[in-house]
């Protein structure tokens, strides 16, 4: 279903953005696997376009807070930071099946 979607949106040359974070949780998964090189090849690649975005200090407090409260189903702290960035940037679609990003209001890809 994720490659469909990204072909999808391939197509219709939208662009991806994603956060330091999200990445730290790719690098973790891909630690001791294969994909390892790929994952830093997609942070140097968003990162060279400026996709790749940088929390900011009132991002992660407000993400804390939301955390905190246990919004969006219990979102993990990761995905509240997305949450704030996304909203603080005015992005409504999020290229995922999360169920929290549902919960958060945001139009899932796949």
């Amino acid at each position: 279903m994720a490659s469909t979607a990204l072909a999808a949106l391939d197509a219709d040359g939208a662009e991806l953005f994603t956060t330091e974070l999200v990445l730290y949780e790719c690098r973790n998964a891909a630690a001791r696997k294969p994909f390892r090189i790929a994952v830093v090849r997609l942070w140097n690649s968003l990162a060279a376009d400026q996709r790749l975005i940088v929390p900011t200090a009132i991002d992660i407090a407000m993400a804390w807070e939301a955390f905190r409260r246990g919004e969006a189903g219990e979102a993990g702290i990761v995905d509240h930071v997305s949450f704030v960035i996304m909203r603080r940037l005015a992005i409504t679609d999020a290229f995922t099946n999360d169920r929290h990003f549902k919960a958060a209001g945001f139009n899932t890809l796949f």
